[in-house]
């Protein structure tokens, strides 16, 4: 059992290096895949890795008490008790939810000027 025990904590140690964390005072998204050039942080560096004690958030100059853990990028985005709801929407990433958004937007756009050629 402890070989079982030992194996699983050593995967999660990964999947935690992937994890991107937000500011919760002004929304900064801290992803390990972009560093921070500003710092001088290079890409790949997880979060954990950086120095606790003068670390700050790039925007608002917050310690990384006021960071919360988001998960990694190919998470759904929302709050966990939301994710079930809806017409499977709820399940998809931010990035997703954007070209959705933005591209429903786009089509609406392109219908209503196709209206100017019915004259």
């Amino acid at each position: 059992m402890s070989s079982l025990a030992s194996e699983g904590a050593s995967e999660s140690i990964p999947e935690n290096t992937s994890h991107r964390f937000e500011c919760r005072k002004c929304g900064y998204v801290y992803d390990p895949a972009d560093g921070v050039k500003k710092f001088g942080i290079a890409s790949g560096t997880a979060f954990m890795d950086l120095d606790q004690g003068n670390f700050r958030c790039p925007v608002c100059r917050s310690g990384v008490e006021v960071f919360r853990d988001i998960g990694p990028k190919e998470s759904p985005s929302g709050f966990e008790e939301n994710l079930n709801y809806g017409f499977g929407i709820n399940n998809l990433t931010s990035g997703q939810k954007n070209v959705l958004i933005f591209g429903g937007l786009a089509f609406a756009v392109a219908c209503f000027l196709s209206l100017y050629s019915l004259h």
